[in-house]
This record gives structure tokens, sequence and C-alpha cells, in this order.
């Protein structure tokens, strides 16, 4: 059924405060199962299913589904329209404050559509803590995918994050028209095929992501002047970005992941 059809028959209007953009297109859903390539032994994460046009197509392929819906208002549809499968859990709640480890003990594929106001944060969120998931194929607004994807001279803070924990790429677009209602710009779908096993221990992570917040802390500026915001004077930050071998008169932006993982191992020789 068609969503708008689906909600006034429940009485219901989508929020925009939460980007609720309903995707209905049946294989434009099934390509974007096919991006994770699902199978039958996968444990899946859908992040607002909202009316439960994507998790019973995934419901369809993999081991199990847990989907977390923050919308109350949505519960007795989803349960309505997922009750043929039984391997589909629904959860009440933000994603952002559950632990994915009360749900999966070892790896899992993060499947979803996610607004604009949230993506950086459900990236950091799933991304920092164990069990890290696999993959992860998120529908997102094209810019963002763009800025996710990015590479210098145009990285940002949300591309560096994301690229640190994995390889990303775009593997799909889909035209405004495909939701419901129609939102203002077209979608992307994003890969992100997430390191397995090379990854730092935790306290070099958040020294990593201190030296790149303070990097990116005003964008116009300087690498040398922002990075004073590590309690560091002039001099101690001129011999830091010395020994990484990077220009203090760069930008942020114009930094590739390598000089960043540079910049933290001197930062953190100094020290």
């Amino acid at each position: 059924m068609h969503p708008k059809h689906l909600l006034e028959r429940h009485g219901l209007e989508p929020k925009k405060s939460l980007g609720q953009n309903f995707l209905f297109d049946e294989q434009i859903l099934s390509r974007i199962v096919a991006a994770a390539e699902v199978v039958e032994t996968d444990h899946v994460l859908e992040i607002g299913p909202g009316l439960g046009s994507l998790t019973q197509v995934l419901a369809e392929t993999a081991a199990s589904v847990t989907a977390v819906e923050l919308d109350s208002r949505f519960l007795p549809i989803l349960q309505e329209q997922l009750q043929p499968y039984n391997n589909v859990t629904l959860v009440h709640g933000d994603i952002l404050e559950q632990n994915p480890a009360d749900w999966f003990d070892g790896p899992y594929k993060v499947v979803a559509n996610v607004p604009y106001y949230i993506t950086g944060a459900i990236l950091r969120h799933l991304l920092s803590a164990p069990p890290r998931p696999s993959v992860m194929v998120l529908t997102v607004q094209k810019e963002v995918a763009e800025r996710v994807t990015a590479v210098p001279p145009h990285m940002s803070l949300l591309a560096v994050s994301v690229q640190y924990y994995g390889q990303v790429q775009i593997v799909d677009t889909i035209k405004a028209g495909a939701f419901w209602p129609r939102p203002d710009v077209d979608s992307a779908v994003i890969h992100l095929e997430i390191k397995n096993g090379t990854q730092m221990n935790a306290d070099d992570t958040d020294l990593f992501f201190r030296i790149v917040k303070a990097g990116f802390s005003q964008k116009r500026k300087q690498l040398q002047k922002n990075l004073r915001q590590l309690e560091y004077d002039q001099g101690k930050i001129a011999d830091i970005l010395e020994q990484a071998g990077i220009n203090g008169r760069r930008r942020a932006e114009t930094l590739n992941l390598d000089e960043w993982h540079q910049l933290m191992r001197a930062y953190h020789a100094s020290s």
C-alpha cells in the first residue's frame, strides 16, 4: 500500500521534524538490500523502519532483523505489516540511546534510510560501540553522501570520522520522486565496509578524534592555529606539525587520512 494511503488509514501524517520521507519503490528497496549483500545467515539492524517497507524486504532474506523505531505512532502499523515475519524484532526507542550489544554478540549489518540531521551521530554511535557492524548501507541525502565520500581538498569532520573506520563509496542514487512525501533533494546509497582487526585502541581513537575536531574547529583558519585548542603553545604545535611532516599553514580539509594518523602519532610522542 502507498505510504500516503497507509498513513491516512491510521489517521496519521509524517513529521517533517523527524525527516520522515518514506521510500516505497520496490525495485529500489531490493537494490538497497542487494547493496548490503544480505544473505540468509546475516543479522541486520534497521534504523527508522517507518512503515516497514524495507523491513519486509530484509526479513525475506536475513536470518534476523532488529528494527529500531523512534516514533511510537508507527508501532501499530509496523506490528500489522510485519506480522507474517517471525524473524523481526521491533524496538521502540532512539538508536543513539541503544546498545547494539543487547541484540548482537558478533558482527552485524546495518541497512537504513536515515535523515540528514542524525546521519553523523548514528555513524559515530554505531562505529564506536562494540560489536561493530561489518557493513553499513545507508540511504542519505545526496549532499551528505558526497561529503562522506569526499577526498582532499574537500574533506570534512564527517568524512574523516567515517573513513577512519572503513572504505566508503556511493553505490546508487535515488530520485526524490521515489519517496513520499517527496523531499526537496535527491538521495544516494552509501556502502561502508568496516575495517576488521586493524583499529587503534580506545585511547588512541579518542586522541585521534580530539585532534581532528580541533583541526576542523574553525574552517577558515590554518591548522597551526586551530590545533592550539589541544592546550599546547604555538612552538609545541609547530614541533608536532614538523614531526608529522605537515605544513601548519594548510587547512584541515586538505589533509588525507594518513596525515591525520601521522599527526596523532606525533602528538602522542610529544606527550
